[in-house]
């Protein structure tokens, strides 16, 4: 049996809708659906049950369920959220309680960290558990991320879990996240309505506007590489990324391109509660990643934006 929290968001869902195309349909989902609509993430999912979160500590507890992996997908992902208090509880005070609750009942603890944890990278980007501590977030859904990366190292646990650092991850099934959605998204809107692309401008120096560069991840191959960890005797902290580079200009060309339509990209200013949290250039060193053996080759963004577009945009359906 598997357990996937945050299960009908994006990765999770990706993860869910991989795993039942290498076979398993031992599933239990997990999450908070509420009002909005990303409970249609789920309807191509094969799966044994689905709890709402309130429920799952009790479910484990009692042993009415015995997963023999937790895949925690399930947290606050805003980058702009600004209530601590909730972030704290979504996404450290939950995580502590689920890890524990795993090494109860034996089960493999597969996390989502993220590259937020990194900042400005300024120490670089290096998955080392070793320089945790020297990482200084830009914003706090980035320091909720680093608290619980800090609880397993400090307290001994890091070699029974597995955290892994995404980076810019982006594909079908994102429609639920609002302002959190990809410029992918939210780009082939702005086109549909208007025939163009908004990027923000640049306030450094050395990059022109949309020259700030990102290691954008498809959410198709972020979902293979987590998937990976559950039979790897690999544990500590792994970056998920593709280890390249691209600009936002590449990505809305991109865009473009698989709309099949001239490109014509505006720059506007950002908003000023972004400008010193703003992430000018990420990059994922991914060869701790492949050192565990994993060997799949990756999607460019001019396939992987493609692929989107043209499977998923254009109908407006998931996965």
């Amino acid at each position: 049996m598997i357990l996937i929290t945050g299960a009908a968001g994006l990765i999770g869902s990706n993860i869910a809708f991989y795993l039942n195309s290498i076979g398993h349909r031992d599933l239990i989902l997990v999450d908070q659906l509420r009002s909005s609509e990303k409970w249609k993430n789920l309807t191509s999912l094969n799966y044994r049950d689905y709890y709402e979160k309130e429920q799952l500590s009790t479910l484990l507890k009692s042993g009415k369920i015995k997963p023999s992996t937790i895949f925690h997908m399930g947290a606050c992902s805003d980058t702009t959220e600004k209530n601590a208090s909730y972030l704290i509880e979504n996404n450290f005070q939950f995580s502590k309680e689920l890890f524990l609750i795993s090494q109860d009942i034996g089960a493999k603890f597969i996390y989502a960290s993220s590259a937020a944890t990194y900042g400005e990278g300024e120490n670089g980007y290096c998955d080392n558990e070793t320089d945790i501590d020297m990482l200084r977030p830009l914003n706090m859904y980035g320091y909720s991320k680093q608290m619980f990366d800090q609880w397993l190292l400090h307290n001994g646990y890091m070699s029974s879990a597995v955290g892994l650092k995404y980076f810019n991850v982006y594909g079908p099934n994102e429609y639920h996240k609002g302002q959190m959605r990809s410029l992918v998204l939210k780009a082939y809107e702005q086109i549909v309505q208007n025939g163009q692309i908004n990027l923000f401008k640049s306030y450094k120096p050395e990059y022109q506007d949309g020259e700030q560069m990102r290691d954008f991840l498809y959410v198709k191959d972020a979902a293979k590489m987590t998937v990976h960890f559950m039979d790897s005797a690999h544990s500590g902290i792994f970056n998920l990324g593709t280890s390249e580079c691209r600009t936002w200009n590449d990505l809305a060309k991109s865009i473009f391109s698989a709309m099949k339509l001239q490109e014509n990209i505006q720059y506007i200013d950002m908003p000023e509660e972004l400008k010193e949290k703003y992430q000018y250039y990420t990059k994922a060193d991914i060869s701790k990643l492949r050192s565990t053996g994993y060997t799949e080759s990756l999607m460019s963004i001019e396939d992987a934006v493609e692929d989107y577009v043209q499977r998923y945009l254009v109908n407006q359906s998931h996965l």
